[in-house]
C-alpha cells in the first residue's frame, strides 16, 4: 500500500490546521521493544467509541489536535487526525514529524520475545519523533494553506 493510498479526504480546517493519514499500529511486525501487534487487537476498543486524545509524545495533558477516524484494516490501525497545535502542524506539513505511536492497557497477550499483543485498550495515539514500531508512520498530509518558508 503506497503513501498515496488512503490520504486524508478534505474537511472544514482552519488556516495554519494540518490533516493527515497514517498508522498508529502495524499488525504483524515486532516493534524496537520486542511486542508484535495482531490483527484484531483494537476491534473490542474501537467498538466502545470511546474518544482517543491525539498528543505529542504520549503526554498527558498535551493535546495537540484532535482524532477524526480510527480504524483497523488489512495493514494496521489507520489513523486520521487534525494538528492544531501550531508548531506541531508545521512539523508534521514539512514532514520533519512522521512518528506515530499509541497508549494502551494490555487486555490479552502471549509469549515472550515477540510478545504477541492480541486484545488492547486503545488509550491515546501520538505524534513523535522515535516510534516504537518504526513502521507506524504519517502517510498523507493535507494543509489548510501553503506553507512559509
Amino acid at each position: 500500500m503506497g503513501a498515496a493510498a488512503h490520504p486524508p479526504t478534505p474537511s472544514r480546517q482552519r488556516e495554519g490546521e494540518v490533516r493527515f493519514a497514517g498508522y498508529a499500529s502495524v499488525f504483524d511486525r515486532v516493534d524496537r521493544g520486542g511486542d508484535v501487534v495482531r490483527a484484531g487487537a483494537f476491534a473490542a476498543s474501537l467498538r466502545e467509541a470511546r474518544a482517543v486524545p491525539l498528543l505529542w509524545q504520549h503526554r498527558p495533558g498535551a493535546v495537540i489536535g484532535a482524532i477524526e477516524a480510527l480504524a483497523e484494516d488489512a495493514r494496521g490501525l489507520r489513523v486520521v487526525a487534525r494538528v492544531t497545535h501550531p508548531t506541531a502542524a508545521r512539523l508534521v506539513a514539512r514532514g520533519a514529524l512522521t512518528g506515530l505511536s499509541f497508549g494502551y492497557r494490555v487486555r490479552a497477550a502471549r509469549g515472550a520475545r515477540p510478545r504477541e499483543l492480541l486484545a488492547l485498550d486503545l488509550i491515546e495515539v501520538s505524534l513523535v519523533a522515535v516510534p516504537m514500531q518504526p513502521l507506524a508512520r504519517v502517510v498523507g498530509v493535507a494543509r489548510s494553506d501553503p506553507p512559509h518558508s
